[in-house]
Order: C-alpha cells, then sequence, then structure tokens
C-alpha cells in the first residue's frame, strides 16, 4: 500500500493550463487539512496577489499553527480570507497562514495564470 495519511497527494488542474502535483502534509495544520478533504474535489475561481494565486475555498477554520514566511511552491490556507493559496516567490504573506503543503512538480504553470481561471482541487 502506497498511501499514507500522513502525506496526502493532490493535484491542482488549471484550466487551459495544465496541472501541477501537491503534497498535503497533515502535522503542518492537522484540522485545515481534514476541512479540506473533506470537501474535495474543491472548484475555485482564482485571484491574483502580488506574489501569490488564490481561490475561495467554503470552509471557515481558524488560524492553525500560523506561518509568516513562506518559500516558493508553498501552499497554504488564508483564514482572513477563507482562501486556499499557492506562493510564487519567497515572501511575508499579508497576515497569518496556515500552511498545508508543499507543490512537487511544475509551479511554473501558476505563472501561467489570470485573475478569473477555473481551477481544481482533487486528491489523487
Amino acid at each position: 500500500m502506497n498511501e499514507s495519511i500522513s502525506r496526502i497527494k493532490v493535484q491542482f488542474t488549471v484550466e487551459d493550463v495544465g496541472n501541477a502535483k501537491c503534497e498535503l502534509i497533515r502535522f503542518l495544520a492537522p484540522r485545515t487539512i481534514d476541512a479540506l478533504l473533506r470537501i474535495m474535489p474543491l472548484n475555485g475561481i482564482t485571484a491574483l496577489s502580488q506574489d501569490m494565486i488564490y481561490f475561495k475555498a467554503p470552509i471557515n477554520i481558524g488560524v492553525e499553527k500560523p506561518k509568516t514566511q513562506v518559500d516558493p511552491g508553498t501552499v497554504a490556507y488564508w483564514p482572513m480570507g477563507s482562501a486556499v493559496c499557492i506562493f510564487l516567490n519567497a515572501t511575508q504573506p499579508y497576515s497569518p497562514i496556515n500552511v498545508i503543503g508543499k507543490i512537487n512538480d511544475n509551479l511554473p504553470i501558476f505563472q501561467k495564470i489570470n485573475s478569473g481561471t477555473r481551477i481544481k482541487l482533487e486528491k489523487i
């Protein structure tokens, strides 16, 4: 059996752009990850910020093991915006975030995204 309960493989599918694999790492924010897994597949519409792509997630989770610095490829839940975020650069987010995982491959596809692009997050 190749499946792990502590590291969950998921995939972002970006309309007309491509796919990127990600690993959710449960110990980083277990309540946040459990809430997201319960509503997957999660479909959204992207918005852009200076160093991140984000889309709304219909969950209401507060700050859990908050981080204020991230590396490129970090995937997080942003409690203040109720959104899943993919960080493109090392940066300091606007407000504390719950880091949930890391993009494993194909991070450059997120550079091609415009606001209003459809995105899907699903377990693989």
